[in-house]
């Protein structure tokens, strides 16, 4: 393994990708602590202490939130802008096309991605500053300082954005992927802390080695998953020159049973944000009902209730379908088999064969949706067993163990085989992993 990555950082090109990574992810990190005005330090702490929602969004956004910084909001309105752009090519025929246009129309969808991110940056944003106002947090503001915040806080999500983007093109990985996941592990230190302060006051340190061991569990079955795979028979024909007729050559076509990865989670996690934001515009609305709904909704969303969580398990669950279904459609398989003159064994070329592969592709992705579903609710899951994990300082060390840790390991392997396959281009063939 040492010699790989020595051989790995010889090469020119590739170390000033990994350079050009950290640097981009290092400033990233550095933005969290630029604070924004309106804040009051004393109160903040306490809110994240008592609001479980709160807590559940700042590890995502790596601890902006909780520092009130630029990036308070971090990839959350650029996660949504996708979402909506997602489901609208299945709505609106001409981004459709656009999704089956290769290279020049995904450009065009990331383009408009960015367009749209701006205005939910505005609108998030200010439901934000809602929220932390209605709790004390924010102090009272002018229309001045409320427009200069708000465009703030937007540029500081457009300039992650782009910062990822800029990973994306000329460093290693999926840039976005990497923010969420430098995220998600600067965050970790402080859940471990607050994990440990809970074992010491309860006096349990078998709950300790207890979640430890389901800690390691989560890790082998994520691994698990995400590398189980059906292989799909598959033969291409050739000339075969000594009988001077068409023979066939048996390949096979690898289908994942996690195809999604782990973006379902995260559009879910993005989808769980907006009933919240919406409600807080409206807690203090003069209608009755309206206030009451609007208090509904906030309480209801907080990752600590059963509603939430069961949501939650629906929502990564389709979306792990849905999202499937987008990208195998994208690869129409049918008639790129048919082109290239391959078939599978007994069933017809073209359509046929589309058909059969959703086939397929539905029944491996049921159990790789249900595991994806129950790995996001896993905190809750665990609260219910272990009731002192139920609070929500305690409790943010499962969302490492569990989605995080499923974003984490994702992300880590995608990085892993990328940089392997840098290195076949420079003609080194030796994997970096065990497969």
């Amino acid at each position: 393994m040492i010699e790989k990555i020595i051989r790995f950082w010889t090469i020119r090109e590739l170390r000033n990708k990994v350079l050009v990574t950290l640097f981009l992810l290092a400033i990233v990190r550095i933005l969290i602590f630029i604070p924004l005005p309106l804040i009051q330090t004393t109160a903040i702490s306490r809110l994240f202490d008592q609001n479980a929602f709160l807590g559940f969004l700042n590890i995502f956004s790596g601890g902006g939130l909780e520092n009130f910084s630029i990036t308070t909001m971090g990839v959350g309105p650029y996660i949504t802008a996708s979402i909506i752009m997602q489901l609208l090519g299945i709505i609106v025929p001409q981004i459709e096309e656009l999704q089956n246009e290769g290279e020049y129309g995904q450009r065009k969808i990331n383009q408009y991605t960015r367009y749209l991110t701006f205005p939910l940056g505005i609108i998030q944003a200010y439901g934000v500053l809602i929220l932390l106002r209605q709790n004390g947090v924010v102090a009272t503001w002018t229309p001045t300082t409320l427009a200069v915040t708000l465009l703030m806080m937007t540029a500081g999500t457009l300039f992650v954005m782009w910062l990822g983007e800029i990973i994306t093109e000329r460093g290693i990985g999926n840039g976005i992927s990497l923010i969420i996941t430098l995220g998600i592990l600067g965050a970790l230190p402080l859940s471990i802390q607050n994990l440990i302060t809970t074992v010491q006051t309860s006096g349990s340190y078998t709950m300790l080695i207890s979640l430890a061991v389901i800690t390691i569990l989560s890790i082998v079955f994520v691994i698990i998953i995400n590398e189980a795979k059906r292989l799909v028979p598959v033969a291409y024909a050739r000339w075969l020159r000594s009988g001077g007729s068409f023979g066939s050559v048996p390949s096979h076509l690898p289908i994942k049973v996690n195809t999604a990865g782990v973006v379902p989670i995260i559009f879910a996690i993005a989808m769980l944000t907006i009933p919240v934001f919406l409600g807080q515009f409206f807690t203090q609305a003069r209608t009755a009902w309206l206030a009451n709904a609007a208090n509904w909704l906030v309480q209801t969303f907080q990752p600590n209730t059963t509603a939430y969580n069961v949501i939650y398990f629906v929502l990564v669950f389709a979306f792990t379908f849905f999202y499937t279904n987008v990208l195998f459609t994208q690869q129409n398989y049918g008639e790129n088999l048919k082109r290239v003159g391959a078939q599978i064994p007994g069933v017809s070329r073209g359509a046929a064969t589309q058909r059969y592969l959703n086939r397929v592709l539905s029944r491996i992705t049921l159990p790789g949706a249900l595991f994806l579903g129950v790995v996001a609710i896993m905190p809750w899951l665990i609260s219910l067993i272990i009731p002192q994990f139920g609070s929500t300082r305690s409790s943010s060390f499962f969302l490492i163990s569990s989605a995080g840790l499923l974003i984490v390991v994702g992300v880590v392997r995608d990085t892993f085989f990328n940089i392997q396959a840098e290195l076949k281009l420079h003609g080194y063939d030796d994997a970096l992993l065990i497969r």
